[in-house]
């Protein structure tokens, strides 16, 4: 090798060095994974938007939703979760599975409570990664909102969640009709979330949940769902 064939060495590799820190810089660096919630101490998440401006969902509505259905499963979790930590070997079998059960029920009204709340805030006009793999998978987006509206017409003037999961099994879409908090599909991502327990209208709408269901999609906040379908996707 000469000395020309030599210094292009050097510095080409030089060169492959400085791109190697540049993409490295570029990396976010990792995010500290979530400290765990010590048994008893969870706390309600603040509304995100201004309840006083989503056109369809009064502010009487969606203050008494979240103060009292939502902030009523978070205070009753805690409840639960201390009673559970007193449990022991000499505990009745029946005690232990009530408390189990109630746990597992207030666990996933706080979880879908906080997604459906954060699902709100937007303009409803689809947009961005989420509202692509929706068309993608239904064919266009007014199969996929023709789906997500019957099942949610099917539970209106009882209870239960429309969820539009990601399915770790198929790797795909799924939408899930359930009629209380303990079902759902298991392991399953939630993107976008639907209640259609009766409190969550009938302050405004009576037992006329076809309304509501029109004023909860002019009000998805797409920018939110699209961040879920990200971290889900990782």
């Amino acid at each position: 090798m000469n000395r020309r064939q030599a210094l292009g060495s050097i510095a080409g590799t030089v060169a492959a060095t400085a791109a190697l820190a540049r993409v490295s810089d570029a990396k976010e660096p990792p995010k500290p994974a979530p400290k765990p919630v010590a048994p008893g101490t969870h706390k309600p998440v603040p509304l995100a938007f201004d309840p006083a401006k989503q056109p369809g969902l009064s502010e009487k509505l969606l203050s008494s939703h979240h103060a009292n259905n939502y902030g009523g499963a978070v205070k009753n979790l805690n409840a639960v979760e201390l009673e559970l930590d007193k449990v022991t070997k000499d505990t009745p079998g029946f005690q232990v599975a009530a408390l189990r059960e109630r746990e597992l029920t207030y666990s996933n009204s706080v979880y879908l409570h906080e997604a459906y709340f954060e699902n709100l805030g937007g303009n409803g006009r689809a947009s961005g990664e989420f509202s692509k793999a929706l068309a993608a998978q239904f064919g266009t987006a007014a199969r996929w909102e023709e789906l997500v509206r019957a099942t949610a017409m099917s539970l209106g003037g009882g209870s239960g969640w429309v969820v539009v999961a990601l399915s770790p099994l198929t790797n795909d879409l799924r939408i899930v009709g359930t009629g209380g908090h303990s079902q759902a599909l298991a392991a399953g991502t939630p993107i976008l979330v639907l209640d259609m327990f009766e409190h969550a209208y009938a302050i405004d709408y009576g037992s006329a949940h076809a309304k509501y269901i029109d004023a909860y999609f002019a009000n998805l906040n797409w920018a939110s769902l699209d961040k879920r379908w990200a971290r889900a996707k990782k």
